[in-house]
């Protein structure tokens, strides 16, 4: 996903279809010069339809398409002839796609399956023709109803990625490198803080050809639940995540009060989170010589974190190890 084309929030206006009108019409011909009601009824409007796709990423498509309506309904035709229904409108969505009202903020759904639809705006119903109104004391109603109004408003579309494991960190804990060493995502790297601005996406193989799916979700700082840093625009992709990958650097002053204050934002922002699985992994490890690893390793064996560098790629097997083995775990408790 490049930078310029992840969009992860859009507001849109739709509209569906008007029904169209039942008919007043009466049976004519050459033999019948007085027949009986025979007007149809009118098509329904087209409906405004979410539908979820896995092949999509981001909802860059509908940046620039912020308007979104569904055909008219048909009216109805003589000779019961039941006008044609209005087309659908229908929009492909990434999956984790969450919709609110804008006007009340209320959720409405949200698209987790692929081939998921969600009506997001309901065609009005097709008026009914004269023929459903003739009865034994009213044998001619020159009266049909006509079809209902479409539903219209604004409605903001949010994304939250889904991904087996989500990378939580501070700016510069090696997420991004991390994930460009076990997939084959290609994020942007350097040493200066906020290089990662969007979410990126990656598979990872494990053994006997099976994967799993890593986010990297843009550096947390203190506070962030406040909006600071990049605040809270990226938070929300972390809801998603089935295990939560906390990497913290090995210079860094303090690696269990590192953890702590990231635990807190995320429990800050959102109490669920607290109740996800989670792993520790010290990062940059290349960095320290044998004699300080193995102080580290006993001083945070309450945390049994993993020892990683994805420089010289030492930990990375048994880091996929624990993680598959977190990932089978929780869908056992599924």
């Amino acid at each position: 996903m490049a930078e310029s084309n992840f969009v992860d929030y859009v507001k849109i206006f739709c509209r569906s279809g008007n029904g169209g009108a039942g008919s007043a019409h009466f049976h004519r011909d050459r033999f019948t010069i007085k027949g009986g009601p025979d007007g149809g009824d009118g098509g329904r409007g087209g409906h405004v339809v979410l539908r979820g796709n896995s092949q999509l990423w981001t909802l860059i498509h509908l940046k620039y398409r912020r308007h979104l309506f569904a055909g008219n309904g048909e009216n109805g035709g003589s000779a019961l002839k039941t006008g044609a229904d209005g087309e659908d409108k229908i929009i492909e969505v990434p999956l984790g796609t969450v919709v609110h009202d804008a006007e009340s903020g209320k959720m409405l759904f949200e698209i987790t399956r692929h081939g998921e639809t969600q009506i997001l705006a309901k065609g009005g119903r097709g008026g009914l023709g004269n023929d459903h109104f003739k009865s034994s004391v009213r044998q001619a109603p020159h009266y049909s109803q006509p079809g209902e109004s479409g539903e219209e408003g604004w409605k903001v579309l949010e994304l939250k990625i889904l991904a087996d494991v989500g990378l939580v960190g501070f700016p510069n804990a090696g997420k991004s490198t991390l994930l460009s060493v076990i997939s084959a995502a290609k994020p942007e790297i350097a040493d200066y803080p906020f290089t990662t601005l969007t979410p990126n996406l990656g598979m990872v193989a494990y053994r006997d050809h099976r994967s799993f799916v890593v986010a990297d979700i843009p550096g947390i700082i203190e506070d962030a639940h406040l909006g600071k840093g990049l605040g809270t625009r990226f938070l929300r992709h972390i809801e998603r995540n089935s295990i939560l990958l906390f990497m913290i650097p090995a210079d860094s002053k303090d690696i269990e009060a590192e953890y702590r204050i990231l635990l807190n934002e995320l429990k800050l922002y959102n109490p669920e989170l607290s109740d996800k699985k989670r792993l520790i992994a010290v990062t940059k490890c290349d960095l320290l010589d044998e004699e300080l690893l193995n102080e580290m390793k006993i001083s945070l064996e309450s945390l049994s974190p993993v020892f990683i560098s994805a420089v010289s790629g030492e930990g990375i097997v048994p880091l996929k190890d624990r993680i598959w083995q977190l990932l089978i775990d929780q869908s056992d408790l599924q």
